[in-house]
């Protein structure tokens, strides 16, 4: 729980939350009317699904190789006709060519992992401008097709990631198939300096360009996958695909046969809108009601999607009770409430074969749990890089996320004294001016213990990783964070507080520092605790190797998105 603060939700208008209305006993969900038939280009181009059987298959995993292997058998995902499952990942980022968190890195992994256990896997993101500047040479799939969104045509392209650029971006290794990437072609709507926004702001037309997103996303579906098929929407951009499958396709038999799972990687971002964007992304207004899209008087995506969603998720198990409470469920906690057992947290893996400093061609020196010595060099190495002094006898704080109010940046500027402390300092990422000016500052008072570095790179992180002594996450919430299971498995302690998957990763005193209060004196005596102890090599040791022995893998958490896909996919 967040330690008695209520966090308010990001709003668009600025307006405080209120209490939300009682739920009415039963959702009235009026179908909005179908959307006009799409009519192709010139020359271009309601069955309800049965329950599952378990059919063993064998488990794909990888190996200190990399190498996808084999091991015990799963049940894989057919119907009971025998018929294979496909899944569709419908997302706004995918690492490592269009990502500005975790979310891509999510869907990345999850549908890497779920390829490699042999399931029939694809993902739908934007073709954004990054990713067109690196694969310049896409082939189209079919010839373009016209999407409609309320009563506007919009023209799109699909095009497919060739296998081999796809087993290199996913990181696929050994014999296994990569899931098949799929780019939405809109130049107007996507060919953009950035992914949400660029140096003026977020883009005003964010809603309607991932409703053109979602459309031409279910416009494609019946050309990527075959029924039955898992739509797999991740966060407030993919939502309005799970209501257009429900009210523009409700009489296609194709899409009668598709099941739907919600992840909400970070249920503080919403997608917050004025009502009237209900008809500018060809909703009927009958949907803006308290059980679907209306929240305190605004359109709510995220709301919606939920609403429409067979199964929801989100990214740990802690973070999961959080959310449907009052002090952490963001305005939305009676809706997550209602999805009752529809609602799950499975906790986010990470690449073990990457984030590995035994392998990791990026760090100074190797090193592993078993022979830690080289960590030293690293710590040298990144002492050097950065010009701080080097000290053997001072630990290394190094964090890197964004610069934002849910990191907890304002416990750190708040704590200016701890600066003073004999310890060293490194901070990388960029993020809200007021956070990043502020710590500007103080590196400047103390050049020898301080460094700050707002141009983040994965290869700076391993760095980091490898060459820091005790990682800062004091986060006012973390869905799950992924950084703290990465410095664990490179020995480097994390000190965080406890909420969300920090919850889930770190135990006091054992692989990490925690805290609960968010509060100045309570992430102070965390610091302290943490400077104490790294000053007993025989404690500290221990710490580092339980860190290290710990399994961040993807492979129980694909197991347990498998058992969801079953539930809902057997109660259609």
């Amino acid at each position: 729980m967040l330690a008695g603060r209520r966090v308010t939700p990001h709003r668009n208008d600025g307006m405080p939350p209120r209490t939300p209305k009682p739920a009415p006993k039963k959702a009235a969900e009026t179908p909005a009317p179908k959307s006009a038939a799409a009519k192709p280009a010139p020359g271009k181009t309601k069955r309800a699904s049965k329950p599952t059987v378990e059919v063993p298959v064998e488990k794909a995993v990888r190996g200190s190789d990399g190498r996808f292997l084999k091991r015990k058998s799963t049940p894989a995902l057919l119907s009971r006709d025998k018929r294979p499952v496909s899944i569709v990942h419908l997302a706004a980022e995918l690492a490592p060519i269009a990502r500005t968190g975790g979310l891509g890195e999510v869907v990345t992994s999850l549908a890497a992992y779920q390829a490699a256990a042999g399931l029939n896997v694809s993902i739908v993101v934007p073709l954004y401008r990054q990713i067109r500047e690196q694969f310049p040479d896409l082939e189209p799939v079919d010839g373009p097709f016209i999407v409609n969104v309320a009563f506007r045509e919009h023209g799109a392209q699909l095009y497919k990631l060739p296998d081999s650029a796809a087993r290199e971006v996913i990181g696929m290794r050994g014999n296994a198939a990569p899931p098949t990437v799929y780019f939405i072609d809109n130049r107007d709507f996507f060919d953009r300096p950035g992914i949400y926004g660029d140096a003026s702001g977020t883009y005003g037309d964010s809603a309607r360009r991932y409703a053109f997103l979602c459309a031409a996303a279910m416009r494609v579906l019946p050309r990527i996958a075959t029924a039955p098929t898992i739509l797999h929407a991740h966060d407030w951009h993919a939502c309005l695909a799970l209501a257009y499958l429900r009210t523009w396709y409700a009489g296609s038999q194709f899409h009668a046969d598709v099941a739907t799972i919600l992840t909400v990687h970070n249920a503080g971002y919403q997608g917050h809108y004025a009502p009237d964007v209900m008809g500018d992304v060809g909703l009927d207004t009958s949907l803006y009601n308290f059980a679907q899209f209306e929240w305190y008087g605004r359109m709510n995506l995220l709301k919606g999607g939920m609403s429409f969603a067979d199964g929801v998720t989100t990214v740990s198990m802690t973070h999961a009770d959080e959310l449907r409470t009052p002090e952490g469920g963001f305005g939305l906690h009676e809706n997550f409430q209602l999805k009752g057992d529809r609602f799950v947290g499975i906790l986010n893996g990470i690449d073990q074969t990457r984030w590995d400093p035994a392998t990791d061609a990026d760090i100074a020196a190797s090193y592993s749990r078993e022979d830690i010595g080289n960590k030293a060099a690293c710590r040298r190495a990144l002492q050097q890089e950065l010009g701080l002094a080097e000290r053997a006898d001072v630990p290394i704080f190094v964090m890197t996320a964004r610069l934002v109010q849910q990191k907890g940046l304002d416990l750190i500027l708040e704590n200016p004294w701890i600066f003073n402390a004999d310890a060293q300092w490194v901070f990388l990422g960029g993020g809200d001016g007021r956070y990043v000016e502020g710590l500007r500052v103080i590196a400047a008072r103390y050049p020898d213990r301080v460094d700050i570095d707002t141009t983040f790179t994965d290869e700076k992180e391993h760095r980091m990783m490898a060459g820091g002594d005790i990682l800062l996450m004091p986060c006012r919430y973390e869905p799950c964070g992924l950084t703290q299971m990465r410095a664990q498995r490179y020995g480097t302690v994390p000190l965080v507080r406890r909420v969300g998957g920090l919850a889930d990763t770190v135990h006091d005193g054992v692989t990490g520092f925690v805290f609960t209060e968010f509060t100045a004196s309570a992430f102070a005596e965390a610091i302290a605790r943490a400077i104490v102890a790294y000053r007993d090599r025989d404690t500290w040791f221990r710490m580092m190797r339980d860190g290290m022995a710990r399994d961040f893998g993807w492979e129980r958490s694909e197991e347990r998105y498998r058992d969801l896909y079953r539930t809902v996919l057997s109660a259609r």
